[in-house]
């Protein structure tokens, strides 16, 4: 199985305790996965490539502030809240599911790691009450259905070098979905970060909300 060296070389500055708990992630979501599966079986080798790193890859375009509140909507077992949580220890992460199991895994994995900046819980985006700064997924849906479903959780003011909004990833090709939207949005390509074949298709969208 693969190892956090990978998520080193593309973040330094990393406290030892951070270098930690990604070096923990691994074996903790092997050993998850084997209880309640959250990662695909022959996925799971690969864990720190496809779904570590590529979670990180929302950093690579945003750096959260001090305080800033993150949802992170169709987490799955914690794709991209976990790791984006251990980078940015002083941001506030809601991961949802709808799937309670999968919400098991992320706070079970959450403890373990002794990361206090986040909470899961098992809800529909929807249902959601409060506003964030930024709504994170990983391409649980067309772009359409799911900007209906958290435009009214985006807080209006923003703080950060991007206006509030959306950061999704998401891979292929994006034009048909985008267009479908009809609102103004900006495509990053992952392979400008990262020179692993995983990330040649590999984006993240952005789209500001307000």
């Amino acid at each position: 199985m693969q190892d956090a060296t990978i998520v080193f070389q593309y973040f330094n500055g990393l406290t030892p305790s951070q270098q930690d708990q990604f070096a923990r992630l691994g074996a903790l979501y092997k050993d998850w996965n084997e209880k309640i599966n959250v990662i695909s079986r022959k996925d799971i080798e690969n864990i720190y490539i496809n779904h570590v790193l590529h979670s990180l890859g929302i950093a690579k375009v945003m750096s959260f502030n001090k305080g800033a509140r993150v949802m992170d909507v169709g987490t799955g077992g914690g794709f991209p809240g976990i790791p984006l949580a251990i980078l940015f220890p002083e941001t506030e992460f809601y991961l949802v599911d709808s799937i309670g199991k999968k919400i098991t895994v992320v706070k079970e994995v959450a403890q373990s790691l002794g990361l206090k900046n986040v909470m899961a819980e098992q809800i529909r985006a929807e249902e959601v009450k409060n506003k964030y700064d930024f709504v994170v997924s990983r391409a649980v849906t067309r772009m359409k259905e799911f900007h209906g479903w958290v435009r009214n959780r985006i807080k209006p003011t923003s703080a950060h070098q991007l206006d509030n909004g959306i950061l999704y990833l998401k891979g292929g090709d994006l034009d048909e979905e985008m267009n479908d939207l009809k609102n103004p949005y900006s495509l990053y390509n992952l392979s400008d970060y990262f020179k692993e074949e995983y990330f040649d298709t590999k984006k993240v969208v952005y789209v500001p909300v307000h």
